[in-house]
């Protein structure tokens, strides 16, 4: 790394922990462009973290996420607090920039002096952020921004990322969603503290009312001292319901905590009680266990995959590419990229010792790979509760004329958690 490189972000990190607005923006920049001189100054900017309620306000594209967010944050100034938003806009898939356009619906608070908005593309990540998301919510946090509302892509069942990112998270929904709760419930309905049906003046507001709380009634029940998610019905424009919604996200705050993103990056998911043998595996006994479960899927087998590494919620998998893996192009057909992305998502999220089911899951495809080209699939453990667990699998590209290896695909996964040994599920369940 250029020691220039490093001072700039050093010097800039020192003024943006004094609070200098123009320090704050640059410093954003370098983060956005993945400068290598800020690795150097994360560490600081989250020693400095932790203070900030950190809101994630996201839902389905059309939702009214950035009317709420401009109403939102106009109270909050209003409150004496300094607000930052995080606005994360989808990129174009031909030149990757995008219209960055929170900035504009939000234009009547950006000269606030207690308010930055800072938009980012979210350049083909998957999960509704962007890969500077997280350094963007450290920095303003260390600079002494007490609320900070991140606002995500508008997502759909499984972008999911926010879950680890926020301390509260806010799923907006639009009246009407009807057979679509059942669709997307799965998915990011189920990451939410609190369910906003928005556009509260339209007949139709009560009724997706109605079903979001049928929709709680079905799953499991909160314990005493668990949070459990509220409905509430808003409309921006009349102001109606906003008073009421950003209580219960004060209230949300108070009772469980600032600085989730903090803490660690996974989220260790199965009770003592349910734990397995095996945590205290090494690195050959992990990737012994994770493989013989390979060895005994037939569609592995199919791939010719083989396992390289495992752990507690990861797997990283391998294959070359053959002539039986081409599409009539001659290139690597996407379903076999697919499947090595899915074979290390199900070992992955497998590894506890419990049965996880595959809810949904999506990848996209940022180039193509030949035959004779190795494909390595890792899978890493984003969140993992009682019942359901989120997974994320990049793979990479090692071609033959490759200096370094490329990535050509991301794969996200929900799963369900089933209360059954993984070695117990075809000796009982399929029987039945």
């Amino acid at each position: 790394m250029d020691a220039v490189e490093s001072s700039l972000a050093q010097a800039l990190t020192d003024r943006a922990l004094a609070g200098e607005r123009r320090a704050i923006a640059r410093l954003l920049t370098l983060i956005d462009d993945g400068d290598p001189g800020v690795q150097a100054v994360l560490p600081t900017l989250m020693a400095h973290a932790g203070r900030a309620l950190v809101v994630g306000v996201t839902g389905v594209p059309g939702s009214g996420k950035s009317t709420l967010l401009n109403v939102l944050t106009g109270q909050w100034l209003a409150q004496g607090h300094k607000v930052a938003v995080v606005a994360i806009d989808p990129s174009s898939p031909l030149t990757g920039g995008a219209v960055l356009g929170d900035r504009i619906r939000m234009g009547e608070h950006a000269s606030h002096p207690n308010a930055f908005i800072r938009s980012f593309s979210a350049r083909g990540e998957l999960g509704g952020l962007s890969h500077a998301t997280r350094a963007a919510v450290d920095c303003f946090d260390a600079a002494g921004f007490d609320r900070i509302i991140v606002e995500t892509v508008g997502t759909g069942q499984s972008e999911t990322a926010i879950y680890e990112m926020a301390d509260t998270r806010v799923v907006v929904c639009p009246p009407g969603l009807g057979d679509d709760v059942q669709a997307i419930k799965a998915g990011v309905l189920e990451i939410a503290d609190i369910l906003v049906v928005s556009k509260g003046d339209t007949p139709l507001a009560e009724i997706t009312r109605r079903e979001l709380r049928e929709m709680l009634s079905l799953r499991r029940q909160a314990a005493a001292g668990e949070w459990r998610t509220r409905v509430m019905v808003v409309s921006s424009p009349q102001m109606s319901g906003i008073a009421e919604l950003i209580e219960t996200i004060e209230t949300h705050g108070r009772e469980t905590g600032r600085g989730k993103r903090l803490q660690g990056r996974k989220v260790q998911a199965v009770e003592p009680s349910q734990e397995p043998a095996g945590d205290a595996l090494d690195e050959q006994g992990w990737r012994d266990r994770i493989g013989s479960w390979a060895a005994r899927d037939r569609y592995c087998a199919l791939l010719g995959l083989s396992v390289l590494a495992g752990g507690p919620g990861s797997a990283t998998v391998t294959m070359v590419v053959q002539t039986k893996h081409l599409n009539f192009n001659g290139a690597c057909h996407g379903g076999a990229i697919f499947s090595l992305a899915d074979a290390a998502f199900g070992l992955a999220s497998n590894s506890h010792g419990l049965l996880a089911l595959g809810i949904n899951a999506s990848a996209t495809f940022q180039m193509a790979a030949l035959e004779g080209d190795t494909l390595v699939a890792r899978a890493t453990e984003v969140h993992r509760g009682r019942r359901t667990g989120i997974y994320r699998v990049d793979v990479m590209r090692h071609g033959q004329d490759d200096a370094e290896p490329t990535l050509i695909s991301t794969f996200t996964g929900t799963v369900y958690v089933k209360n059954t040994p993984v070695g117990d599920w075809n000796s009982t369940e399929t029987k039945q």
